[in-house]
Formats: C-alpha cells, structure tokens, sequence
C-alpha cells in the first residue's frame, strides 16, 4: 500500500487508462490529418468542408478533441517520467542516466515515424521537451504549476504577437489610411496565405503517389522535427510540469476524494467549453479565412483547450474510479499500457489506408465519415491490447524501447524469470 491507501496497481489501472483515453482520442484528433491535406485540419475551407455535415465535423471536433486528447498525452507524459525517475531511485539507480537514455531513443523512434511512416510525429517533440521537464522534477507541486502557467501565457502572448502581428499588418490592405509600405506587407502577408490553395493542390498530388515521392518530401523536409519543438516547447513543458504535479499530489492516481474532482471538473470545463465555442463563432464569422483560422487556432483557443484538458482529466479519473472492476475499463487501460504501440500501429494503418502506396483514400473521404475509420481503429486498440498484456509484460515496442534504454534484451512473456 502506499500512504494515500490505494495499492500500486490500482494507482497504475488509473494512470494506464487515462492514457488509453487520450491514445484513442489522439487518433480521433489525428484522423483528418492523415486522410486530408494539413491545413484541413484547421479550416474546413482548406478542404472537406463542402456539406454541413463535414462543416459539424470539424466544429465538434475543434470544440471537444481538438488539443484536449494531446494535452492529456502531454500531462500524462508528465506523470510516467516521475514514474520511471522514482522506479530508477528506489532501485538505486541512477535516475538522470535512466531518462536520458530513454529519451534519446524515443527521439530515434520519433525521428524514424517522421521520416517514414507519417509527417504529424509528437515522438521527437516530447523526447526533447521531455529532457528539459528533467530538471524540475524535485520541484513540489505548486511551484510546478505556477512556473507552467507562466510559461503556457508566455507561449500564447508570443504567438499572440507573431500571428496576430500578421492578422493585424494583412487588415491594413482595407484601411485607406494605412501608409503605402504597410497596405504593401500586407498584401504580400495575404498573397502568401492564399498560397495554401496551392499547397493543398501539391498534397493532394504527393499522398496519392508512391511511398518513395513521400519519402522524399519528408527527408526535404528534415528541419520540421525540430521546428515543431520550438513551436510548441512554450505549450508541452507546462504541460508535462501539470502532469508532473497532479503525479506528485495525487490527482492523476485517484487519490483524491470525488468530490474534489467534480469540484475541479466544474470549476475548468463549462468556462473552457464557453471560450472554446467563443473561438469556433469567431472562426466561422470570419469564414474560415486562412490567416485569421491559423491565428486563431494557435493562440486565442490555447487557454480554452488548457482548461477542458484539466476539466476532462478530473473526469476521467472519476470515472475509472467509479469503473474499475469493470472489464471495459480493463481494456483502456491496457490500450494505455500499450500507448506506443497503438500510437505507431494507427500511423502505420491509416497511412496504408489513405495514402497511394495503400489504398489511396488521400482526399476521397468525406470528413464525417472519417470517424467509422476512428470507430473501427478503436476496437481494434481495444480487442488485441488486453490478450496480448495478459500474456506479455509489455507491449510490442514498449519492449523495444524499454530493451534499448537498457542496452539489454529484457523478459517479455509473464510468468517466472531468472535474474
């Protein structure tokens, strides 16, 4: 037992299925981007949004998936590094040694699932991010979550000033009084996000082909890994840091009495829904216009998909808490316990489905309809998980990454091993 009361197991059931949550909500978060040019995803102008059913798809996602299954992941992340760190410790090992080794070959994992399997990698991200949030993990819980506000509002004022920079140069071309030179920047800003028709056009052309004109666009593309962490560094370490502290006092292992969940459930959801469909009304006022959508997705919809994150943790935990004798419940969480392998496997299955080397779906599926291929991808996660941890410690590339983190080939099947 540990001091909160709760067994170890039924702390890790917890942690395992609020991970199994987010692993399937990333895939419903995910499934535009692998059947649909990129920018799709965040304006269904861009593309498959030609009926209003598509239109609904893309508000209910926005409003309720969107960010919140990849926050969840993000904290989650969070919590399973102080996992491996006290594990390390209480062994006597050394902990920094530990992590590092492991996020040097998640890096290598992620490197490898963006350059050949599918472009949208968070692999890599949070290898990086994942050895900054090192250093704090002595850090008590408050302090963590005064220092991962700040840098969350940090991240979103910058990005407020660079995007909303640009909103704000490409609205001059409509003011008659705007100086010469400034109506002249922000045509260039508006002709260069009316370029986006034509990439679209280009990825359209490029999914539907082979594996190896993919390939090649990726390897051309070989500075976006580590694009895509200075984006998004200012939004994943808070992150982790909330993960590390809800670990730490307990939140994430359902130690908490119910009531402090629904009061914190209550307290961040309904605000962060209203700002979340305060943003949606904004977007669909402007038309989806591209540079309006982009800004908007990036910065004013963050603090609306920070609280929903919280406000659906606090939820979750409630409900596996409530569940957790059932065999449902049983299944989630050993599709969370498998999470690396569900997120590699879904890459590898979607990208066959949609992509010209597979069954060259790219672009032909309505956006609704997208979610049967999310709905089928789930039972699957769900069917084979369960069987294979019953018979096998961990999941197929958990074993993996845990043999090379270690520089030894370790046991795989339960049952008695020789040390």
């Amino acid at each position: 037992m540990n001091e909160d009361g709760r067994t170890e197991s039924a702390r890790l059931v917890t942690l395992d299925a609020v991970r199994g949550f987010a692993v399937m909500g990333i895939l419903a978060m995910n499934i535009v981007a692998f059947a649909m040019p990129e920018m799709a995803y965040v304006s269904p102008r861009a593309y498959g949004g030609d009926t209003a059913a598509d239109v609904a798809a893309w508000g209910l996602s926005f409003l309720f998936i969107d960010g919140k299954m990849r926050g969840l992941f993000s904290i989650l992340f969070g919590a399973s590094l102080l996992l491996v760190v006290d594990r390390a410790e209480k062994s006597g090992q050394n902990a920094a040694s530990v992590h590092y080794r492991r996020m040097i070959w998640l890096a290598i994992f992620g490197l490898c699932h963006f350059f050949f399997i599918w472009w949208g990698d968070i692999l890599f991200l949070y290898a990086a991010v994942g050895s900054i949030a090192f250093l704090f993990r002595g850090w008590e819980p408050r302090r963590l979550i005064r220092w991962a506000v700040g840098l969350f509002t940090l991240g979103v004022l910058l990005m407020t000033l660079l995007l909303g920079g640009q909103l704000f140069v490409a609205s001059s071309i409509d003011d008659p009084a705007a100086p010469p030179s400034l109506i002249e920047a922000g045509q260039s800003v508006r002709d260069e996000y009316a370029k986006i028709n034509d990439e679209v056009q280009r990825e359209l052309i490029l999914y539907r082909s082979g594996y190896f004109p993919i390939l090649g666009h990726r390897l051309d593309d070989a500075a976006d890994p580590f694009s895509m962490v200075l984006i998004n560094l200012l939004e994943t370490l808070p992150l982790m840091m909330i993960g590390m502290a809800l670990f730490r006092n307990g939140f994430l292992t359902g130690a908490w009495e119910a009531h402090a969940y629904r009061r914190v459930a209550w307290r961040w959801l309904p605000p962060g829904l209203m700002l979340t469909m305060l943003v949606c009304w904004l977007m669909e006022r402007a038309e989806f216009d591209y540079l309006f959508s982009l800004t908007t997705f990036l910065t004013w919809a963050q603090p609306g998909r920070l609280m929903m994150t919280i406000g659906y943790a606090a939820l979750l935990v409630l409900l596996i808490r409530r569940h957790a004798d059932a065999p449902w419940i049983g299944r989630v969480a050993a599709a969370g316990q498998a999470a690396f392998s569900n997120y590699i496997g879904t890459s590898i299955v979607m990208t066959t489905i949609f992509y010209g080397y597979g069954l060259g779906l790219f672009g032909w599926v309505e956006r609704a309809p997208l979610y049967l291929f999310v709905i089928a991808a789930w039972a699957v996660m769900l069917l084979w998980s369960k069987p294979w941890l019953d018979r096998f410690r961990y999941g197929p590339l958990e074993w993996l990454w845990r043999s090379l983190a270690r520089g030894a080939r370790q046991p795989m099947r339960k049952g008695p091993t020789l040390q």
